[in-house]
């Protein structure tokens, strides 16, 4: 054990008068190392020259106060030290177990063979360090480092480990004490980082608040590593705002039952032979136990509870407790050494030793197997690297405005504990840094929001991602996505692209504007039809109704009736029952009324022909033969249809092609030779009855019978000419629309070219409407 001397270090002291209690405690013992008394030397440590003295004089047998040669070492509290003293002491087998020294390094048994510690290393307070950040989603922090081997080792192992933790280092600025102040300062000024990891001894961290008390930063949250954290001495009133929710881990609180009592009956009168002790006691004071003309005499009687001081402000004995673990660990390594059953130890199986025999080596092999449990609970063991169990406080500084700090316990890190429960916290319990009432965010990019994805940017950390908007149709519903995801056939992002929904369907429906004007024009066209027959029955017996077949004519009406009533299966939301029933009554309606305009123009071009001698065609031509004309013409389309419907015939679409975002309800015809068949068997009529009409336009006829039917068919043949083109290329509703027009506008060409004249006359004209009027006229002609 070694203890400062310049400007005294009061915990080493502490640590050394631990290391007295426990052996004295080990020696009243009488179930450990029974008939054993357990002896110490202690060494100043301060300074390479003494080390190396300390080191050479541990290994001379002769200059130790008892007899026996040195057989196992504990300390130092720096990893740089122990290093050091390691080199020299493994090539003589000789165990060392340290209190403090947390170096991951130390951990490499084959550089470090003989190297034990009671404190776990620093690649766990790393490992812990960066599952804190975790937890609080810290992903972008900084780190303050000084230039001794415990804060070099433990910040490589930090950058090192912070890859698989998706954690990002901004900087990393080493501090020296003598220089380098400037260069972190403008680090903390110019980064973005709200969280710094201060890795740092505690000497160098001193330093380094002391100097840091200059400059007016504020609103970063300090993480502090084990050396420092629980040092309350560190704060004062300028720090408040610097230190204050200052969070990091401690070595864990313990109880040694008497240590602290023990401590504080630190006293020169007890210990008379300690010039150590007379030199602290001193300083402490501000007396001197030798007359001086500067200084009042010590009495030994001063209270050390009467004055702050250093040695006695101490409220845990976290520390502590390590440095009576390892002594422990000694002894019981030692009890262990020393058992014997049938000749044999029991631990290696080797021949029994006795205590002139024991040598360094052998101790070394029995510190590998030690595993108890002190009197203060804690269970003690080295792993195959030499290390303890890692188990960490998590703690967090609680300052007053006066400057007086409070370490408060707010969790524990263990890392015995099942992946995902290894760190605990209590959140109620902090207090939170950079004069925040809530946990201080620290990231270089704030999350990917669902709609977006993550990319990440070759040019800066992977913690500074961009976040890109997710191409059309697909979506993330996660935050920090690194792929968006398609929606299926039938669904369509939302507008914020985090949740795909059904697609809209499109139809022709009743409630639109398209939808309701077609609607009104075919109950126009229905009424327009039943106002006509209605105006014809009433005056059927006038010559007008007569001529030209009465019978047909009410065919015509009916059937134009049909047409209009037709148009409406097209609009509205379609179904398999009614894709089959527009285009099938389509097809056979306008075949119907079709079939009776051939059959009115047949009668005018037989009536013409009746006039002439030996001419008995409208004999021929009857009102039998006139309705056997219409069912045949009307049946060969009733042939094709059930053709088409039993082959292939007209359903649903979901037509998901023509655009991306909504679908359009269509009906699709199923066999388009069908659908071709039916329109072109329909185009064949028309146009004959075209050419037929076109025939008879001059011939003699009272009421231009022929020229009415000329022209229907004329306007017929064209609105389904133009339908063909613009059917093919309308999309969606646009599509059925279309064929709704055509057949409106067709169905309109024939009720007005054949009946609205007509009507005109019986109403407007009666006069014209006798067997005269027809009959002067007709001669004129």
């Amino acid at each position: 054990m070694y203890i400062y001397r310049q400007e005294w270090n009061y915990r080493e002291l502490r640590f050394a008068r631990t290391v007295i209690f426990t052996i004295e405690e080990i020696n009243r013992n009488q179930k450990l190392l029974p008939g054993l008394t357990l002896g110490y030397r202690l060494y100043n440590g301060c300074g390479g020259q003494n080390l190396i003295r300390a080191a050479i004089e541990s290994l001379d047998g002769e200059r130790l106060s008892c007899s026996g040669q040195m057989i196992g070492l504990l300390g130092h509290s720096s990893s740089g030290v122990s290093q050091f003293i390691n080199y020299i002491f493994s090539s003589l087998s000789v165990p060392q177990v340290s209190h403090l020294s947390t170096c991951a390094c130390l951990s490499n048994k084959k550089i470090y063979p003989t190297f034990f510690r009671t404190v776990p290393s620093d690649f766990f307070q790393v490992a812990g360090l960066l599952e804190l950040m975790k937890y609080f989603d810290w992903r972008w922090v900084g780190i303050i480092y000084s230039s001794e081997l415990y804060a070099i080792e433990g910040t490589e192992n930090f950058i090192k480990l912070s890859k698989q933790y998706s954690i990002c280092v901004e900087y990393y600025q080493i501090y020296y004490k003598k220089k380098g102040m400037d260069y972190v300062v403008e680090k903390l000024r110019t980064s973005t980082s709200n969280v710094v990891l201060l890795f740092m001894g505690l000497s160098y961290t001193t330093s380094f608040l002391s100097h840091f008390d200059e400059y007016n930063i504020t609103g970063k949250q300090f993480i502090g590593s084990e050396s420092w954290i629980t040092q309350t001495k560190l704060g004062s009133r300028e720090r408040v705002s610097i230190l204050q929710g200052a969070m990091g881990f401690a070595i864990p609180e313990a109880t040694v039952p008497g240590l602290a009592d023990y401590l504080l009956r630190l006293n020169p009168l007890e210990e008379p032979q300690s010039e150590i002790v007379r030199e602290v006691w001193g300083n402490i004071f501000g007396c001197t136990f030798t007359p001086s003309n500067t200084s009042k005499m010590c009495t030994g009687s001063e209270d050390l509870l009467s004055i702050p001081n250093e040695y006695a402000a101490f409220t845990e004995l976290r520390t502590e407790s390590n440095v009576y673990n390892a002594v422990y660990s000694f002894a019981h390594a030692l009890h262990s050494l020393l058992q014997c059953n049938n000749g044999l130890n029991p631990t290696t199986g080797k021949a029994c030793l006795s205590k002139d025999q024991v040598q360094p080596k052998d101790l070394l092999e029995h510190l590998q197997h030690v595993n108890f449990t002190t009197n203060t609970g804690d269970r003690v063991f080295f792993d195959q690297n030499g290390d303890p169990a890692s188990r960490y406080d998590l703690v967090n500084w609680q300052m007053s405005e006066n400057g007086s700090a409070e370490v408060v316990n707010i969790g524990v890190y263990d890392r015995s504990l099942p992946e995902g429960a290894s760190l605990q916290v209590l959140d109620s319990k902090i207090i939170w840094g950079g004069g925040k009432n809530k946990i201080v965010r620290s990231v270089c990019r704030e999350p990917c929001p669902p709609g977006t994805r993550k990319a990440i940017n070759k040019n800066r950390p992977v913690c500074c991602f961009d976040c890109l908007e997710c191409p059309e149709g697909t979506i993330s519903n996660q935050t920090d996505s690194v792929d968006c995801v398609a929606c299926p056939p039938e669904f369509w992002p939302n507008e914020n692209k985090d949740k795909c929904t059904s697609k809209p369907t499109e139809y022709l429906s009743y409630k639109e504007v398209m939808g309701t004007l077609l609607t009104t024009f075919s109950c126009i066209g229905i009424f327009l039809s039943f106002l006509v027959f209605i105006i014809f029955f009433t005056h059927k017996e006038t010559p007008i109704v007569r001529a030209n077949n009465s019978e047909l004519s009410f065919l015509l009406l009916f059937s134009l009736s049909l047409c209009f009533l037709c148009s409406l299966t097209f609009i509205g939301r379609p179904s398999e029952w009614s894709c089959m029933l527009r285009h099938i009554a389509f097809g056979i309606t306008f075949v119907l009324c079709i079939s009776c305009v051939l059959g009115k123009t047949m009668l005018v071009l037989l009536a013409f022909r009746a006039t002439l001698p030996g001419n008995n065609m409208m004999k021929k031509y009857g009102p039998c033969q006139q309705r056997l004309n219409v069912v045949i013409i009307t049946s060969v389309q009733v042939v094709i249809c059930t053709l088409w419907l039993s082959t292939n015939p007209p359903s649903l679409k979901k037509n998901m092609k023509y655009y991306k975002e909504k679908i359009i309800l269509e009906c699709a015809l199923g066999s388009a030779v069908g659908f071709w068949a039916v329109l072109g068997y329909i185009g064949c009529l028309a146009l004959l009855c075209f050419i037929l009409a076109f025939l008879a336009r001059k011939l003699p006829d009272s009421f231009n019978e022929a020229k009415l039917i000329t022209f229907s068919m004329l306007i017929f043949c064209a609105v389904w000419i133009a339908f063909i083109p613009a059917y093919v290329s309308s999309p969606g509703k646009f599509t059925v629309a279309v064929e709704i027009f055509a057949i409106l506008a067709s169905s309109f060409g024939l009720l007005i070219c054949f009946f609205i004249p007509k009507c005109y006359i019986i109403i407007f004209r009666p006069k014209q409407n006798t067997k005269k009027h027809m009959t002067v006229k007709a001669r004129a002609l």
